[in-house]
């Protein structure tokens, strides 16, 4: 527990996940051998002097318990592994990111086509794509032309990409979202 002492007054900074050895002032606590035997309650002082003998620390497992519960482990190899697990558990996971692709009602067949292989090199990646035409001026009049221009897109993506929603107007643009059928089917 760090502690920082201003105006003679001490203030908690932060606390890590277990009390271990001397911070445990329970008066009986609960003990747990390392191979995971029931050792019985004791005091903890008791506990502390078996940790001792057998060169391991003291860690309250369980504090809201009646009485608490105490492990006798290393602490130092625990936390090791605990980081070593969190660490492979972020490796291995995949974070879905949503990225857009936008457009304007008068978009050229080329730009058109290079918007829709970006936007298949995204789902591709198994993230999501938001597809958006903005509509300037009195392009506000032809939200049709944008909507087709959506469900063209989507069309074209279809072997790749389900289509979540309709096209929806919000504002100035109108979007639809596109998500990766790889994902979907590795779910099921």
């Amino acid at each position: 527990m760090c502690l920082c002492y201003v105006n003679w007054r001490c203030f908690c900074i932060s606390s890590k996940g277990h009390q271990i050895n001397e911070e445990i002032r329970d008066r009986e606590v609960r003990l747990v051998s390392a191979s995971g035997e029931q050792l019985g309650i004791m005091s903890a002082r008791e506990a502390l002097e078996k940790a001792v003998a057998l060169d391991l620390d003291l860690v309250k497992i369980s504090p809201t318990a009646t009485p608490p519960v105490c492990k006798l482990m290393d602490y130092g190899k625990f936390k090791f592994e605990q980081t070593k697990r969190e660490k492979e558990a972020k490796k291995n996971q995949h974070v879905v990111e949503i990225k857009e692709v936008r457009m304007s009602p008068g978009i050229d067949v080329n730009d058109f086509n290079v918007k829709l292989r970006n936007a298949q090199k995204f789902l591709s990646e198994g993230n999501r794509v938001k597809v958006t035409v903005r509509f300037r001026g009195r392009e506000m009049a032809h939200t049709d032309i944008g909507r087709g221009l959506l469900l063209k897109f989507a069309e074209e993506c279809s072997e790749v990409a389900t289509l979540d929603k309709d096209p929806k107007l919000d504002g100035r643009h109108m979007s639809i979202f596109l998500s990766p059928k790889i994902a979907k089917e590795a779910k099921k």
